[in-house]
């Protein structure tokens, strides 16, 4: 079995002319702005973001991304969807993750990201 390439990238952002990707929205709001019709999306993993409120204590404290990345990775430890999105994401060669923060390096994309790597190998 190949392993499995994870790559992030803003929802906001043109997709790539690559390689076909199976395209995942990991926000639990839907980008501000931008129409369903205007993103190439195959699936829309709500249920595995941060829970509003990891999220809100992020946005009120945006300088603090290692407690941030603490609180949801231990979400995503217990989150009964993991089971379903590994799953899913395991039946492809090339998954991109997208997000809509305007900050490429401290958001939770970047996170699961880490997370599936470690966890899919």
């Amino acid at each position: 079995m190949s392993k499995i390439k994870i790559a992030i990238q803003r929802a906001y952002d043109a997709p790539a002319e690559e390689e076909e990707s199976f395209r995942v929205l990991v926000d639990r709001l839907w980008p501000r702005g931008l129409k369903k019709e205007n993103l190439e999306l195959d699936f829309w993993a709500k249920d595995i973001s941060p829970s509003a409120e990891v999220r809100k204590k992020y946005h009120s404290h945006p300088d603090d991304f290692a407690a941030f990345k603490k609180s949801y990775l231990k979400e995503l430890e217990s989150n009964p969807n993991l089971d379903f999105l590994t799953k899913e994401l395991g039946k492809h060669k090339r998954i991109i993750l997208l997000y809509a923060s305007k900050d490429k390096e401290h958001n939770n994309a970047v996170v699961l990201k880490e997370f599936l790597e470690k966890k899919m190998g």
